[in-house]
């Protein structure tokens, strides 16, 4: 009985994985590689030496001379502390301290206990270089001078000094900060900044973690029609109980991908990209997806990432549906930030493991590859995505191996850190590792890669400090 029912699970669990490998490589989440999407912005004042480059998954950011994405560390409250750079301050807090202790910002755990790999550690400042300015350099628009510990002088945008990050090497980049989905207790991280997006006042983008969708700017999401024509829309009568036209003003004109549809004399509507727009009735919570399961509707996003790695699936489970291996096991990321006044993060192979190894195996690497494995790369796979990229981890210590190292492993990376499966996971859609650390995996643990997530509305897609 119990080899029979093996054997039906590993049936159904083939089965899932197969039935979902269509919708990885072609599914609603992501845009194809041939497509032009990208999202506008306005065009706004920015210093010499300052530009905007088009990023796959953040959209345009702005960036150095080099190509390099800008970040800012805006102030945030912890359990029982302060990080970050404080608004209009003028000073910049990223230094070149190096600091050895926890500050006990996140009780229960008190101050003082020693930082891990303090030989190696690196200051805020080598990790955060900041972006600094000609010691003449005026205000341009939101961009203001900041002043450093060591008296020199440092790009701010909207208040708050800006820095790139070490993790990023080429442009388009934005590997900098953590993995980390919204939360209370996830640590202070940094932001890629850009400039606004350019949409109606009437509507809003917002982030998740596939790409940039529209909403209304009280957060209820947008859908389009596959029955309505270019620039004309085709819901009428009962159609209309269910979908709510996006009303234009009367003075609202066409600009760049936006033109306005008039529905009847004095009634206008929005439309992006030709698209009418309309917000579904039954919905009654910000930021909701279920108007796609309507069949010929779909949410609408100014810009997609690209399809994951081919060997990915999507799959159902409990809650909503998950990025998957191939065999259809959930993919977690791993999120950490330490405890010091600089709040480093620690999800990176360039990071103390330390953290990682407590959590998943008490320190023991073999438990701990065991409860987590790495997601193994196949021989020569390569990505279109630049989220995802195959990399060489030694498994017993976490950290960067050569290929030619006896035990390295071919992993795959999003956005430069591992992802891995969890070992209890026994049939496609389990998700039984999500939450997996301390404060429900948000400050130092493991979280599904949910692609969408009706349980929580969304809320863990990606937000503005989904980094």
């Amino acid at each position: 009985m119990n080899r029979l029912r093996w054997l039906l699970s590993a049936a159904l669990m083939v089965a899932a994985g197969a039935s979902q490998t269509t919708q990885a490589a072609s599914g609603p989440y992501w845009q194809t590689k041939d497509s032009k999407d990208q999202e506008s912005y306005v065009k706004v004042p920015m210093p010499p030496g300052i530009q905007v480059i088009e990023t796959e998954l953040e959209g345009p950011v702005f960036a150095t001379a080099e190509g390099k994405t800008i970040y800012t560390w805006p102030l945030g409250n912890l359990r029982n502390g302060n990080a970050g750079d404080r608004r209009n301050s003028g000073v910049a807090t990223c230094d070149d301290t190096i600091y050895k202790e926890t500050t006990g910002y996140m009780s229960p755990y008190p101050p003082g206990f020693l930082l891990p790999e303090l030989e190696t550690r690196k200051s805020c400042e080598q990790l955060w270089p900041a972006v600094l300015a000609p010691a003449d350099a005026k205000p341009v628009g939101k961009w203001t001078i900041a002043k450093r510990k060591n008296g020199q002088s440092q790009w701010a945008y909207d208040g708050y000094p800006v820095y790139t990050s070490s993790l990023d090497k080429k442009a388009g980049d934005v590997y900098g900060g953590t993995n980390a989905l919204n939360g209370g207790a996830q640590g202070i991280v940094r932001q890629p900044i850009g400039p606004p997006p350019d949409v109606p006042p009437e509507l809003d983008v917002v982030p998740f973690r596939t790409g940039h969708m529209i909403t209304t700017y009280k957060g209820f999401s947008v859908y389009a029609s596959d029955a309505d024509a270019p620039g004309k829309s085709n819901c009428t009568g009962k159609c209309l109980s269910d979908w709510d036209p996006v009303t234009a003003p009367q003075t609202a004109k066409t600009k760049g991908d936006w033109s306005v549809v008039e529905r009847s004399p004095g009634i206008k509507q929005w439309a992006y990209r030709g698209q009418p727009l309309y917000t579904y009735v039954h919905e009654k919570k910000a930021r909701a997806v279920t108007g796609s399961d309507i069949p010929g509707w779909h949410n609408v996003y100014t810009q997609r990432a690209l399809l994951p790695p081919a060997e990915f699936t999507v799959q159902d489970s409990r809650i909503g549906q998950v990025l998957a291996d191939k065999e259809g096991k959930t993919i977690y990321l791993y999120q950490c930030n330490d405890d010091a006044m600089d709040q480093q993060t620690c999800d990176h192979p360039d990071s103390p493991q330390v953290y990682r190894m407590a959590i998943c195996g008490n320190f023991d690497a073999t438990v701990c590859n065991a409860t987590f494995p790495y997601v193994k790369a196949s021989a020569g796979a390569k990505s279109e995505s630049s989220l995802w990229t195959v990399v060489t981890i030694d498994p017993k210590t976490g950290k960067w191996a050569k290929p030619s190292d006896a035990g390295a492993m071919q992993v795959w990376a999003y956005r430069g850190r591992p992802v891995y499966t969890y070992g209890e996971d026994l049939k496609a859609g389990d998700a039984n590792g999500d939450n997996y650390g301390e404060f429900n995996g948000q400050r130092n643990g493991f979280r599904a890669f949910w692609v969408r997530d009706d349980y929580r509305n969304n809320n863990l897609g990606r937000t503005a400090n989904d980094r």
